[in-house]
């Protein structure tokens, strides 16, 4: 019986979505963008069709002729959403019906009464930041008062999220899964996607940096997922990277939760070589998104995407007569649209936030 393996490259988007002006980014091509800026070397993924799949997508080929020995196609999301949890779940046969809850970009961007009773449950002398922003950078902002005061660094973004960050050591991991805990269950009326414990460490601002041990508390699909049908089936499901926590441990399988991209590969390699007959591997490659989108470095992102081409001949070498492997994104995230359509400063008293669209 066939194996199956996806591999979902986090935010590789190929532009032409056709509500992209409904979220802001009218013109946004990931793959095109950083094309312009750089000269791609991605032989592998364009004998798989990439380079078809953009010109079908977006009305160009920013890859050039090559000889395909895979299928191709593009797809436009029916969802009503950008972001991980939809992308993931749609690809897995479960569209979202309905738009989740979002924070407005005001500071606070929380409602009030949120804000007290995180406080109440929690025991917490307070919280910081409280507005929309990038996670590196209101770690760097408010990192040392959170070690200071004890206050938890809370934000959101674009998604629909609550982001919590604090210090593994002077906050403590447990405490900070506990806080996400209480507030993914006080958020559940507000219809918001995902609370993600974002744990650091470091001694100052300049540092600072996020560790291996975030965790998501995501929502439970409305409906049963391809993982559920073929853990139902008696199939063996391997779920490597976030892909547990994207889809609130349902279904999931083995659950391999680590990070980096050459790990994450390392264990998917691991993975095709012992998995049986009908088993399915699903791993999320995350570092694109976290390390090269969100920060809006087109460079970064496409010398990563080369890094993983070249790995993908150890890919393709694992393979069996009959198996299916399937590279796909769960949304874009374009690191060539300019920084200023997307981020703006806010003064925040003592620190200060970026605000990201």
């Amino acid at each position: 019986m066939p194996r199956a393996f996806l591999f979902i490259l986090d935010s590789f988007g190929i532009g032409g979505a056709p509500d992209a002006a409904a979220f802001g980014d009218d013109g946004a091509n990931t793959l095109g963008h950083i094309a312009e800026r750089m000269a791609l070397k991605l032989p592998h993924m364009a004998s798989l069709g990439l380079g078809e799949a953009a010109r079908l997508a977006s009305g160009r080929d920013p890859l050039g002729p090559a000889d395909i020995i895979g299928r191709w196609g593009c797809a436009t999301e029916i969802s009503r959403g950008k972001d991980t949890i939809t992308g993931h779940w749609e690809i897995a046969g479960v569209p979202l019906s309905r738009d989740w809850g979002y924070f407005p970009h005001t500071i606070p961007a929380f409602p009030q009464n949120l804000i007290d009773e995180l406080v109440r449950r929690c025991r917490l002398p307070g919280l910081l930041a409280l507005c929309h922003a990038s996670g590196t950078q209101v770690i760097e902002d408010f990192g040392e008062e959170h070690v200071r005061s004890g206050k938890p660094i809370v934000y959101t973004s674009v998604d629909s999220v609550i982001q919590i960050a604090a210090h593994e050591a002077h906050f403590g991991l447990d405490r900070l899964y506990e806080v996400c805990r209480v507030a993914r269950e006080l958020t559940y009326p507000l219809n918001i996607g995902r609370v993600i414990a974002r744990p650091f460490l470091g001694d100052t601002a300049k540092t600072f940096f996020r560790t291996g041990h975030r965790k998501d508390y995501s929502v439970t699909p409305p409906s049963p997922t391809l993982l559920d049908a073929l853990t139902a089936a008696g199939r063996p499901v391997i779920s490597i990277g976030k892909i547990g926590d994207i889809f609130a441990h349902r279904g999931t399988g083995e659950e391999i939760k680590v990070a980096g991209l050459d790990t994450l590969m390392d264990v998917s390699l691991d993975a095709m070589d012992r998995l049986p007959d009908g088993g399915f591997v699903m791993t999320n490659f995350v570092d694109f998104d976290t390390e090269f989108g969100h920060r809006r470095d087109p460079l970064g992102y496409g010398r990563l995407l080369e890094h993983y081409d070249a790995m993908l001949p150890r890919v393709f070498a694992k393979l069996r007569d009959g198996d299916l492997l399937v590279l796909t994104a769960d949304h874009g995230n374009d690191p060539g649209q300019s920084i200023a359509r997307h981020l703006a400063l806010a003064p925040l008293g003592a620190g200060k936030a970026w605000q990201d669209g």
